[in-house]
């Protein structure tokens, strides 16, 4: 009986240890889990702008943040009102902040609702988030975006949600807001300090290809100056030539009478060497005027767009036609690179223009036929870093044109409905 007893209190005491062991494993396990979400999150706990790197969130926290996201834009009825929302608590919360909203309210409303939903919807993906990230830090070089502004502009948007959202605002669905919007507030200051070598490059460089163009220009001015010179300097010999022989013919009359049999034996010789003469000036004459016609046909490109075309023609380029269109706006988007609203209003009006060419856009094609360009313009200067800073400029243009490209026509749709439906005073007063 007591051997019983005493196997029962060992199975007990067996049972209890094994659940205590288990129970250490599961608090060891939690701690794991805690210690890699710190490891993956506290970097980002604070504005981080010294550089900028890809960044992958826990999935959990993207999932409940993209989740509390979408339950703001339910709450708030509509996109544009979420929009609208989004800019009062920004717009209220920092009057310092004010003087920075330049652009009308609606258009700036839905700029950050665009903005937002884009970091939103890519947080899953470290190397699209990135892209996204560059290109929006790329249309916000004109401002000067430091810590404290980020903090204001962050705080803002979490107390937004929190407050609209309610218990749908989870603990990790902040977490990832507070870690997004940190991302994205470190490397719009990271861009704007750091790229800014890059954009100095673009001007220096853009004013050296305009000054070789003009180079060229006067050149080409010179070498017609000099053509003009000879064809007088000829005209010149040509008329001595004329009365030399004048000269001649009258010694020969005067001397006719006494000599007349040298000069009936001379005369053939004479006559003979004359055409001769006159067939070589009349040869040297006709290839010199093939020379000069074919220089003058000879035309060197005198400016970035003469430059580019004539490239384009040797690549393969010759029938694609947009390239043109493009290079109407070129000179407008270089010289406001560091102004992102005049560039977005370039790249807006030239996905307009694009809208109406039929035919296949390849705009990859424009980015090898411009660094050509920009090579035979600025042969001596040029090195990695303007390579680098140049495809820098154009794919972030090309990935702007992109975002734009299809919506002029459904935009087009859209605007015409409206029209129609307006009274004919609305009209009248539209107009």
């Amino acid at each position: 009986m007591a051997e019983i007893e005493a196997q029962e209190d060992t199975e007990y005491l067996d049972e209890a240890y094994d659940e205590q062991e288990a129970s250490i494993e599961g608090a060891v396990d939690e701690d794991q889990e805690e210690n890699g979400l710190d490891s993956a999150v506290r970097q980002l706990q604070e504005v981080q702008d010294k550089e900028f790197v890809e960044v992958r969130l826990p999935a959990d926290i993207v999932a409940e943040a993209q989740q509390a996201w979408q339950a703001f834009i339910g709450s708030a009825g509509s996109r544009d009102a979420a929009g609208e929302a989004i800019y009062a608590a920004v717009f209220e919360s920092a009057p310092s902040l004010q003087s920075l909203f330049k652009t009308a309210r609606s258009v700036m409303a839905l700029r950050f609702m665009n903005g937002l939903n884009s970091i939103i919807s890519s947080a899953a993906s470290p190397s699209v988030l990135k892209t996204q990230v560059e290109t929006l830090g790329f249309q916000h070089l004109d401002l000067e975006v430091t810590i404290p502004r980020v903090v204001i502009f962050r705080d803002a948007i979490i107390n937004l949600l929190q407050m609209e959202v309610g218990a749908r605002f989870t603990t990790k669905a902040r977490l990832g807001f507070l870690s997004l919007l940190n991302y994205v507030g470190g490397a719009y200051i990271y861009i704007r300090r750091e790229y800014a070598v890059r954009i100095k490059i673009i001007a220096s460089s853009w004013r050296t290809a305009n000054n070789k163009a003009a180079d060229f220009m006067d050149q080409g001015e010179e070498n017609k100056d000099e053509g003009e010179e000879g064809e007088e300097e000829e005209e010149t010999a040509e008329g001595e030539g004329e009365g030399g022989e004048g000269e001649r013919g009258k010694a020969n009359k005067a001397d006719a009478e006494r000599e007349e049999e040298t000069r009936r034996d001379t005369k053939d010789s004479k006559d003979e060497a004359r055409a001769s003469g006159e067939a070589r000036a009349s040869g040297e004459a006709r290839a010199s005027g093939e020379a000069r016609n074919k220089n003058s046909n000879m035309k060197v490109p005198t400016t970035f767009n003469e430059m580019f075309l004539f490239n384009g023609a040797v690549m393969g380029f010759a029938n694609s036609l947009w390239m043109s269109i493009i290079l109407e706006q070129f000179d407008a988007m270089v010289t406001n690179v560091a102004n992102s609203n005049r560039l977005q209003e370039e790249c807006d009006v030239l996905s307009l223009v694009l809208a109406k060419y039929r035919g296949t856009i390849n705009l990859s094609e424009f980015k090898a036929v411009m660094l050509a360009s920009m090579r035979s313009l600025v042969p001596k200067d040029w090195n990695g870093d303007h390579e680098v800073a140049w495809g820098w400029l154009w794919e972030n243009v090309e990935r702007m044109l992109k975002n734009l490209m299809g919506k002029p026509q459904v935009q087009e749709k859209a605007l015409e409905r409206f029209i129609m439906s307006l009274t004919e005073d609305a009209s009248n007063f539209l107009r």
